[in-house]
């Protein structure tokens, strides 16, 4: 049995997900500030954590992960596409607003690809979601009925495609095809927001209707 914590860090609040298991072991998804504060929350459970997941890397979803990693000694992992985004702001989006920190993290440790992962005692699946952006991936645990969707899929709306790497049809056919293809009672936690399902979107996402 697996449980989920929600946590809207930072000042887009962007959804950080703690996923914790039986085995006492918790994986992080999408630290994208205030790592003190994760930090905490993870050793205030007693928890062990085995690795930073990351749906994608705009700079308000991995804001701390050098500060989670560091501290830890724990693996960062990511879709090769975007693999050069964690060091560079002007691919992260971290330096087109002023006034904010630049994001600047290490290289991750591993590139995730579509397919099973096992992580731990955690099974998952990842599927490659761009469309937002081009290494946007989904993370679905098939056990739980729940699948975390960084910025693919927001409650009554979908994430935006005005950004480097952003394409409307794309994040679009991603959508049908990797996250409305869920069983419908799927609890589908995006990267900003409250939760939703697939049936709730196919029925009242404005943005969904009609497309095929």
């Amino acid at each position: 049995m697996l449980e989920i914590r929600t946590y809207p860090l930072g000042p887009i609040q962007t959804n950080c997900y703690l996923i914790y298991n039986h085995e006492e072991e918790c994986l992080v998804i999408d630290p994208g500030e205030e790592g003190d504060r994760i930090i905490a929350e993870i050793e205030r459970t007693n928890s062990k954590p085995l690795a930073i997941l990351l749906t994608h890397a705009h700079f308000d979803h991995i804001g701390a992960v050098d500060r989670v990693r560091n501290h830890f000694d724990i693996p960062v992992h990511i879709h090769k596409a975007e693999q050069e985004w964690l060091g560079n702001p002007d691919f992260n989006g971290s330096s087109r607003y002023p006034g904010l920190p630049l994001v600047k993290n290490q290289a991750a440790d591993h590139f995730l690809e579509e397919g099973e992962l096992q992580i731990g005692s955690f099974q998952l699946e990842v599927r490659h979601t761009p469309g937002h952006s081009p290494g946007s991936v989904s993370f679905i645990f098939n056990d739980a009925h729940m699948a975390v969707v960084g910025d693919t899929l927001f409650k009554g709306s979908i994430g935006r495609t005005d950004l480097p790497g952003g394409d409307m049809q794309t994040l679009l056919q991603s959508i049908h095809d990797k996250l409305l293809s869920l069983d419908d009672e799927f609890i589908v936690y995006p990267g900003h927001g409250p939760s939703t399902t697939p049936w709730e979107e196919k029925d009242t996402n404005p943005f969904l209707n009609g497309f095929s």
